[in-house]
């Protein structure tokens, strides 16, 4: 039997057939899914010191489980010191099984391990289905070894759903058991 991630199974089980019930959609293939998870990390100390792109790297890689790779800056800006092409973030796109695995450890894991957590901001969504969360420290992550961190930094994670509507994306992530704080 080939190995299939938790939150796939649960997807398919309990997730799907309750969306479509709440949504009335005629087919399962209109049940909104993810699609990939998008994880980048800005660095904009990396103009004047190139170790830390190379330390980015490094922790997204081990907190996604993909490579990651650098983005360059597209123009010239003076006023920021940055040259066209300089290396100035990390992102990575995760698909499928690592996708899955991905989301399992961020609510599982990194997500209750942020001070004074009470829950993810429901306003990240960007009117096409899409959802945006912030996070402030990396070190959430257990993968991360602290006492090697030498700059905390936060990273954007985007979640690309097939959803129509961001009330339908809501309740696809709510129904995966990301934590959002209550919605008014």
């Amino acid at each position: 039997m080939e190995y299939s991630p938790r939150l796939k199974a649960k997807y398919h089980k309990e997730v799907a057939p309750a969306l479509k019930e709440r949504f009335a959609y005629k087919s399962t293939m209109q049940v909104p899914k993810i699609q990939k998870i998008c994880v980048n990390q800005g660095v904009g100390d990396a103009v004047s010191d190139k170790k830390l792109i190379d330390a980015a790297i490094n922790e997204i890689t081990a907190v996604t489980g993909q490579k990651a790779v650098p983005t360059r800056s597209k123009k010239d800006i003076s006023n920021f010191k940055l040259r066209q092409g300089v290396p100035i973030g990390v992102r990575v796109t995760l698909r499928d099984n690592n996708m899955y695995e991905f989301l399992d450890r961020l609510i599982s894991v990194a997500l209750p391990r942020i001070r004074d957590f009470k829950g993810v901001n429901n306003k990240g969504f960007d009117g096409r289905g899409n959802y945006t969360l912030g996070v402030t420290e990396q070190i959430i992550f257990p993968e991360i070894d602290i006492d090697k961190v030498n700059k905390i930094t936060g990273m954007d994670i985007t979640f690309v759903t097939s959803a129509k509507t961001d009330d339908e994306a809501y309740h696809l992530l709510k129904a995966f058991g990301i934590p959002f704080k209550n919605k008014e």
